[in-house]
Protein backbone atom coordinates (compact mmCIF):
# COMPACT_ATOMS: atom_id res chain seq x y z
CA UNK A 1 0.00 0.00 0.00
CA UNK A 2 0.92 3.32 -0.67
CA UNK A 3 1.51 5.26 2.57
CA UNK A 4 2.64 8.34 4.33
CA UNK A 5 3.74 8.17 7.85
CA UNK A 6 3.27 10.60 10.62
CA UNK A 7 6.96 11.21 12.08
CA UNK A 8 7.29 13.95 14.40
CA UNK A 9 11.05 12.80 15.27
CA UNK A 10 10.26 10.63 18.32
CA UNK A 11 10.81 7.22 18.99
CA UNK A 12 7.19 5.95 18.90
CA UNK A 13 6.85 8.06 15.07
CA UNK A 14 10.47 6.95 14.32
CA UNK A 15 9.87 3.53 14.68
CA UNK A 16 6.48 3.40 12.93
CA UNK A 17 8.87 5.27 9.86
CA UNK A 18 10.43 1.80 10.13
CA UNK A 19 7.65 -0.18 10.45
CA UNK A 20 5.74 1.21 7.19
CA UNK A 21 9.35 1.49 5.35
CA UNK A 22 9.31 -2.74 5.50
CA UNK A 23 5.53 -3.03 5.44
CA UNK A 24 4.43 -0.41 2.51
CA UNK A 25 5.75 1.87 -0.22
CA UNK A 26 6.16 5.09 1.88
CA UNK A 27 5.35 8.34 -0.10
CA UNK A 28 6.37 11.19 2.45
CA UNK A 29 7.27 10.83 6.17
CA UNK A 30 4.83 14.45 7.22
CA UNK A 31 6.23 16.47 10.38
CA UNK A 32 4.16 19.18 11.63
CA UNK A 33 5.67 22.51 13.29
CA UNK A 34 3.03 23.81 15.48
CA UNK A 35 4.68 25.76 17.92
CA UNK A 36 5.45 22.98 20.31
CA UNK A 37 8.52 23.56 22.75
CA UNK A 38 10.65 20.79 21.86
CA UNK A 39 9.86 21.04 17.98
CA UNK A 40 13.41 22.50 17.32
CA UNK A 41 14.55 19.36 18.41
CA UNK A 42 12.72 16.82 17.66
CA UNK A 43 12.14 18.31 13.70
CA UNK A 44 15.33 17.82 12.46
CA UNK A 45 15.51 14.21 13.87
CA UNK A 46 12.43 13.10 11.59
CA UNK A 47 14.47 14.84 8.38
CA UNK A 48 17.40 12.59 9.45
CA UNK A 49 15.58 9.52 10.14
CA UNK A 50 13.86 10.05 6.76
CA UNK A 51 16.80 10.80 4.89
CA UNK A 52 18.48 7.30 6.15
CA UNK A 53 15.95 5.60 5.03
CA UNK A 54 15.47 7.62 1.87
CA UNK A 55 12.15 8.50 2.23
CA UNK A 56 10.64 11.84 1.39
CA UNK A 57 10.29 14.33 4.37
CA UNK A 58 7.84 17.39 4.78
CA UNK A 59 7.13 19.76 7.37
CA UNK A 60 3.93 21.65 7.56
CA UNK A 61 3.47 24.78 9.70
CA UNK A 62 0.35 25.38 11.56
CA UNK A 63 1.67 28.17 13.09
CA UNK A 64 -2.12 28.79 14.69
CA UNK A 65 -1.71 26.40 17.39
CA UNK A 66 0.42 28.50 19.70
CA UNK A 67 -1.93 31.69 19.15
CA UNK A 68 -5.14 29.98 19.85
CA UNK A 69 -4.72 26.97 21.53
CA UNK A 70 -3.73 26.56 25.40
CA UNK A 71 -1.55 24.04 26.27
CA UNK A 72 1.60 23.65 28.17
CA UNK A 73 3.45 21.82 25.90
CA UNK A 74 2.97 24.91 23.45
CA UNK A 75 5.90 27.98 23.24
CA UNK A 76 4.27 30.58 25.87
CA UNK A 77 2.32 28.23 27.75
CA UNK A 78 3.31 26.99 31.17
CA UNK A 79 5.90 24.80 32.78
CA UNK A 80 5.49 21.42 31.51
CA UNK A 81 5.12 19.27 34.33
CA UNK A 82 7.20 16.71 35.86
CA UNK A 83 6.33 12.84 37.29
CA UNK A 84 5.12 9.86 35.43
CA UNK A 85 3.70 10.52 32.24
CA UNK A 86 -0.09 8.97 33.35
CA UNK A 87 -0.25 11.38 36.14
CA UNK A 88 -2.96 13.99 36.07
CA UNK A 89 -0.57 16.70 35.92
CA UNK A 90 0.31 15.97 32.30
CA UNK A 91 -3.14 16.92 30.95
CA UNK A 92 -1.32 20.16 30.89
CA UNK A 93 -0.15 19.07 28.08
CA UNK A 94 -2.38 17.84 25.81
CA UNK A 95 -3.21 20.35 23.00
CA UNK A 96 -6.88 20.14 22.36
CA UNK A 97 -8.17 17.88 19.30
CA UNK A 98 -4.40 17.93 17.94
CA UNK A 99 -4.52 14.73 16.32
CA UNK A 100 -7.94 15.32 14.72
CA UNK A 101 -6.46 18.19 13.17
CA UNK A 102 -3.21 16.71 12.09
CA UNK A 103 -5.31 13.54 10.50
CA UNK A 104 -6.87 15.83 8.74
CA UNK A 105 -4.16 17.52 7.26
CA UNK A 106 -2.24 14.13 6.22
CA UNK A 107 -5.38 12.32 4.85
CA UNK A 108 -5.86 15.70 2.31
CA UNK A 109 -1.85 15.13 1.54
CA UNK A 110 -1.98 11.57 1.22
CA UNK A 111 -4.64 11.88 -1.19
CA UNK A 112 -3.45 14.15 -3.35
CA UNK A 113 0.19 12.48 -3.10
CA UNK A 114 -1.88 9.33 -4.56
CA UNK A 115 -1.25 7.46 -0.89
CA UNK A 116 -3.84 5.09 0.23
CA UNK A 117 -2.91 5.07 3.88
CA UNK A 118 -2.13 7.22 6.72
CA UNK A 119 0.52 5.61 9.31
CA UNK A 120 0.15 7.12 13.07
CA UNK A 121 1.99 5.54 16.03
CA UNK A 122 -0.48 6.28 18.59
CA UNK A 123 -0.41 3.31 21.46
CA UNK A 124 -2.06 2.08 24.49
CA UNK A 125 0.45 4.65 26.68
CA UNK A 126 -1.03 7.45 25.21
CA UNK A 127 -4.80 6.62 26.05
CA UNK A 128 -4.71 7.59 29.75
CA UNK A 129 -4.47 11.13 29.28
CA UNK A 130 -4.77 11.94 24.95
CA UNK A 131 -8.45 11.05 24.13
CA UNK A 132 -7.62 11.81 20.71
CA UNK A 133 -5.01 8.79 21.11
CA UNK A 134 -7.82 6.58 22.17
CA UNK A 135 -9.22 3.49 19.62
CA UNK A 136 -12.78 4.73 19.73
CA UNK A 137 -11.24 8.56 18.33
CA UNK A 138 -9.37 6.46 15.86
CA UNK A 139 -11.70 4.56 14.92
CA UNK A 140 -14.34 7.54 14.01
CA UNK A 141 -11.83 9.08 12.47
CA UNK A 142 -10.77 6.31 10.57
CA UNK A 143 -14.05 6.07 9.44
CA UNK A 144 -13.98 10.13 8.22
CA UNK A 145 -11.13 9.51 6.34
CA UNK A 146 -11.90 6.87 4.48
CA UNK A 147 -15.62 8.51 3.85
CA UNK A 148 -14.19 11.95 2.99
CA UNK A 149 -11.85 11.01 0.31
CA UNK A 150 -12.33 9.50 -3.20
CA UNK A 151 -9.21 7.32 -2.78
CA UNK A 152 -10.68 5.86 0.91
CA UNK A 153 -7.62 6.50 2.49
CA UNK A 154 -7.37 4.00 5.44
CA UNK A 155 -5.87 5.34 8.74
CA UNK A 156 -3.02 2.66 9.56
CA UNK A 157 -2.56 2.58 13.72
CA UNK A 158 0.06 -0.58 14.10
CA UNK A 159 0.74 0.33 17.49
CA UNK A 160 -2.80 1.07 18.99
CA UNK A 161 -2.76 -2.00 21.28
CA UNK A 162 0.77 -2.12 22.41
CA UNK A 163 2.80 -0.38 25.36
CA UNK A 164 6.08 1.72 24.59
CA UNK A 165 8.10 -0.77 25.55
CA UNK A 166 6.55 -2.92 23.10
CA UNK A 167 7.23 -0.15 20.54
CA UNK A 168 10.90 0.24 21.90
CA UNK A 169 11.50 -3.51 21.46
CA UNK A 170 9.57 -3.95 17.40
CA UNK A 171 12.50 -0.57 16.90
CA UNK A 172 15.34 -2.57 18.05
CA UNK A 173 14.37 -5.22 15.78
CA UNK A 174 13.97 -2.87 13.03
CA UNK A 175 17.44 -1.50 13.79
CA UNK A 176 16.09 1.92 14.81
CA UNK A 177 18.59 4.36 15.91
CA UNK A 178 17.09 5.77 18.81
CA UNK A 179 19.65 7.63 19.76
CA UNK A 180 18.49 10.04 16.98
CA UNK A 181 14.98 10.56 18.03
CA UNK A 182 13.86 13.36 20.71
CA UNK A 183 11.22 13.09 23.21
CA UNK A 184 11.69 15.41 25.86
CA UNK A 185 8.66 17.95 26.28
CA UNK A 186 10.93 20.95 27.87
CA UNK A 187 12.83 21.14 24.40
CA UNK A 188 16.68 21.35 26.05
CA UNK A 189 19.67 20.66 24.54
CA UNK A 190 19.05 17.21 26.30
CA UNK A 191 16.50 14.94 27.47
CA UNK A 192 15.69 16.38 31.01
CA UNK A 193 15.02 12.74 32.56
CA UNK A 194 12.56 13.96 34.81
CA UNK A 195 8.70 15.22 32.92
CA UNK A 196 7.05 12.75 31.80
CA UNK A 197 7.65 11.65 28.63
CA UNK A 198 11.27 10.97 29.56
CA UNK A 199 9.89 9.17 32.39
CA UNK A 200 8.10 6.98 29.70
CA UNK A 201 11.41 6.61 27.16
CA UNK A 202 13.22 5.48 30.33
CA UNK A 203 10.29 2.90 31.66
CA UNK A 204 10.59 1.77 27.75
CA UNK A 205 13.84 0.96 27.06
CA UNK A 206 13.79 -0.82 30.52
CA UNK A 207 10.70 -2.70 29.54
CA UNK A 208 12.13 -3.73 26.29
CA UNK A 209 15.26 -4.83 27.76
CA UNK A 210 17.53 -2.16 25.98
CA UNK A 211 20.63 0.16 25.97
CA UNK A 212 19.03 3.17 26.31
CA UNK A 213 21.23 5.39 24.25
CA UNK A 214 19.53 8.83 25.81
CA UNK A 215 21.94 11.54 27.26
CA UNK A 216 19.19 12.44 30.33
CA UNK A 217 20.07 15.76 31.94
CA UNK A 218 19.01 13.87 35.37
CA UNK A 219 18.61 9.52 35.87
CA UNK A 220 17.38 10.13 39.11
CA UNK A 221 14.69 7.10 40.27
CA UNK A 222 11.65 6.53 38.24
CA UNK A 223 8.66 7.86 40.14
CA UNK A 224 6.04 5.07 40.61
CA UNK A 225 3.10 4.89 38.06
CA UNK A 226 0.15 6.39 39.40
CA UNK A 227 -2.41 4.41 41.49
CA UNK A 228 -5.49 3.05 39.11
CA UNK A 229 -8.64 3.34 40.91
CA UNK A 230 -11.86 1.06 39.77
Amino acid sequence: MKVIVLCSGGMDSVTALHWARREHDVRLALSFDYGAKHNARELPMAAEQARRLEVAHEVAGLEFFRRLFRSALLQGGDEIPEGHYADDTMRQTVVPFRNAILLSVACGVAESAGAEGVVIAAHTGDHTIYPDCREDFMRAMADAMRLGTYAGVQLLRPFIHLDKGGIAALGGKLGVDFAATYSCYKGGPRHCGACGTCVERREAFLRAGLTDPTEYETRRPLPAGPVVRN
